[in-house]
C-alpha cells in the first residue's frame, strides 16, 4: 500500500522583520546575517498568533469538507507548546470542525517531533486505509531581545495531510533514527526562553547527520546519486548547507553535487523569508523545494535530514508521484509580498509583549486588532479562548 502526504499547506503571521534592519539595530554587519546565516527576514507574530491558530490556518489551506469528516487523528509537533497538559491539537480540532470520532494528540522532542508524527500517521493509516491523519508541525523560535540566537527566530506553520494513494509523495520504508543524550538546546519549564550551546548544537546537528546518513545507507544498501534531492532540518539555512557540503564531500561526481546543490537553494527559498520555526522547518524547506523547482520529476526521490536537539535524528526518503505539481500553490511569493514590514520598535514591542495574566489568571489582549482567520481572544480565568473570525 503506498502511503504519504496527500496534501501540504504553509500558514505564516502577516508581519515580518527585515535581518538587515536588526543587525544594524544590534551594531552588527548586516552580511553577517544574509550571508553568514543566509537570513533575510522574520516572521513576527502578535500574541493574538501563537501555534493554535497558525496550526488551524495551515490546516483550513488544504482540507475540503470530504476531509474534515474523514479525518480520524490530528497530530501536532511542536517545542512551542502553549499547556502542558490539554494538546494544542485538540484546539486545532475544534476551530475546524473536524468530526468528533479523532484521536488527537501532540509529539515534543525539540525540532523533531513531526517526524515522528508523520511514522505514527503512517502506520496508522497503514492499518486503517480509509483513514486520513492531520499532522501540523506548528512552532514560534523566540529567543529574547539581543541574545545571541535573535537572529535566527521565526514563526509558522506546516500542515500535512497523510493517506494512502497520497497525491504528492509516497513515504518510502526506509528510516534510520539516532539517539544521544546531549545538552545542545533546552528550556526547562521555568524559562520563558532556551538555553543553546551554539558551537556545540552545531556540532552535534553536522555529527548525527554524517552518523545516521552512513548507517542509512548501508542499511538500505543507497549511495548518494540514488536521490535527487536532500532536504535538511533549517534552524537557518546556512547550517543545512553545511550539512549538505558534508555529505558532498565524498561524492567524485561533479553532476550530482551541482543537482543536489540547486535543488538545495530552491529548499531555502521560503525558510529565507521566515526564518526558524523549529518542527517545520524541516517541512517547509520541502514545501519550498517541491513549489519551486523546475526539474523534479514523477519517481524522484528526495532525502530528509530531521534533527531535534537533546538529540534525536532522523534520515527517510519520500517519492515523488504523477500529478503532484497539481496539489501545490504556483504563487506563494504573493503572500510572503503581501505581509507586512515592521520596524524595530515594532517588533519588540510586539514579539516580546507582556503575556503574564493577573491575579484571576486574564489576560486582555482586546487591543489588537489582528483580522485572522483564528485568533486567540483572550486568556480568561487562566482558560485561552480562541475564536474564528469568518
Amino acid at each position: 500500500m503506498k502511503i504519504g502526504i496527500d496534501k501540504i499547506g504553509f500558514a505564516m503571521p502577516k508581519y515580518y522583520l527585515d535581518i538587515r534592519d536588526l543587525a544594524t539595530a544590534r551594531g552588527i554587519e548586516p552580511d553577517k546575517f544574509t550571508k553568514g546565516l543566509l537570513q533575510l527576514e522574520m516572521s513576527i507574530p502578535p500574541v493574538s498568533q501563537d501555534i493554535v491558530t497558525l496550526g488551524a490556518q495551515a490546516a483550513f489551506e488544504i482540507l475540503d469538507k470530504e476531509d474534515l469528516e474523514k479525518i480520524d487523528m490530528i497530530i501536532v509537533g511542536t517545542e512551542s507548546g502553549i499547556d502542558q497538559s490539554k494538546a494544542s491539537s485538540v484546539f486545532i480540532h475544534g476551530l475546524l470542525d473536524i468530526q468528533p470520532f479523532v484521536r488527537a494528540i501532540e509529539v515534543k522532542e525539540a525540532c523533531y517531533g513531526a517526524t515522528a508524527a508523520l511514522d505514527f500517521a503512517k502506520n496508522h493509516v497503514m492499518n486503517n486505509p480509509e483513514s486520513r491523519v492531520l499532522v501540523i508541525a506548528s512552532d514560534i523560535a523566540k529567543y529574547g531581545i539581543k541574545s545571541s540566537g535573535e537572529s535566527t527566530q521565526g514563526a509558522g506553520s506546516c500542515a500535512m495531510l497523510i493517506t494512502s494513494n497520497p497525491r504528492i509523495l509516497e513515504l518510502n520504508n526506509d528510516n534510520v533514527c539516532l539517539t544521544r543524550d546531549v545538552m545542545d538546546f533546552w528550556r526547562p519549564n521555568y524559562s520563558q526562553y532556551a538555553f543553546v550551546e551554539g558551537k556545540f548544537s552545531t556540532e552535534q546537528y553536522l555529527g548525527c547527520l554524517t552518523t545516521t546518513w552512513d548507517k542509512y545507507l548501508e542499511k538500505n544498501n543507497k549511495q548518494l546519486s540514488d536521490f535527487d534531492a536532500i532536504c535538511l532540518h533549517l534552524p537557518y539555512p546556512k547550517l543545512g548547507l553545511k550539512g549538505l557540503n558534508t555529505l558532498l564531500e565524498t561524492e567524485a561526481d561533479d553532476a550530482i553535487k551541482e543537482k543536489l546543490s540547486k535543488r538545495f537553494n530552491e529548499s531555502i527559498l521560503y525558510s529565507q523569508r521566515v526564518g526558524n520555526i523549529y518542527t517545520g522547518s524541516l517541512f517547509l524547506g520541502l514545501l519550498s523545494l517541491l513549489e519551486n523547482s523546475t526539474n523534479l520529476n514523477p519517481g524522484d526521490k528526495i532525502a530528509l535530514y530531521s534533527y531535534g536537539s537533546g538529540a534525536v535524528a532522523e534520515i527517510f526518503s519520500m517519492t515523488l508521484v504523477p500529478g503532484y505539481e497539481k496539489q501545490l500553490k504556483q504563487n506563494r511569493f504573493d503572500e510572503f509580498n503581501s505581509r507586512t514590514r515592521i520596524s524595530i520598535e515594532e517588533y519588540e514591542e510586539m514579539f516580546f509583549r507582556d503575556t503574564t495574566v493577573d491575579s484571576e489568571g486574564n489576560l486582555d489582549i482586546s487591543d489588537i486588532k489582528d483580522d485572522s482567520r483564528f485568533v486567540l481572544e483572550k486568556i480568561e480565568n487562566h482558560k485561552r479562548i480562541y475564536k474564528k473570525q469568518f
